[in-house]
């Protein structure tokens, strides 16, 4: 059973054209992951006189994906590595179903166990039954 994961790149300092770019290189990396797809996460109706049913929300994507471990392990951990790459401080949520995730540049022991935790509630068990 797919889910849909929202992730929304924070970053006070970025302008608009900085999270649209870092949204469309984060995306093209979940992309080679084993996930079903990977689009601009809409923000609603477009305002008023643009051409498009729906406005992109800056620094957003939607990652539809099939919630194993695995498959969850490998998303957090690309994100995880993109956000260590030089540039300014920023993080990146990830929600699914209500619950966010938020992954800084940084790591600690708190954050390794709230990844693992996060991990273990929102991962289906790998042979297909609910977990």
């Amino acid at each position: 059973m797919a889910v849909d994961l929202r992730l929304r790149i924070l970053d006070a300092d970025a302008a608009g054209t900085e999270l649209e770019r870092g949204a469309l290189q984060l995306g093209d990396e979940l992309r080679d992951l084993e996930v079903d797809d990977v689009r601009p996460l809409d923000d609603g109706a477009a305002p008023d006189g643009t051409r498009g049913g729906t406005a992109a929300a800056l620094g957003a994507l939607l990652v539809s994906l099939n919630p194993t471990a695995g498959v969850l392990s490998a998303v957090v951990g690309t994100v995880r590595a993109w956000l260590k790459r030089p540039g300014a401080a920023r993080s990146v949520h990830i929600e699914v179903g209500g619950d966010v995730l938020e992954l800084t540049g940084t790591t600690s022991e708190v954050q390794e166990r709230l990844v693992e935790e996060w991990i273990r509630a929102h991962a289906h068990a790998e042979a297909g039954g609910a977990g």
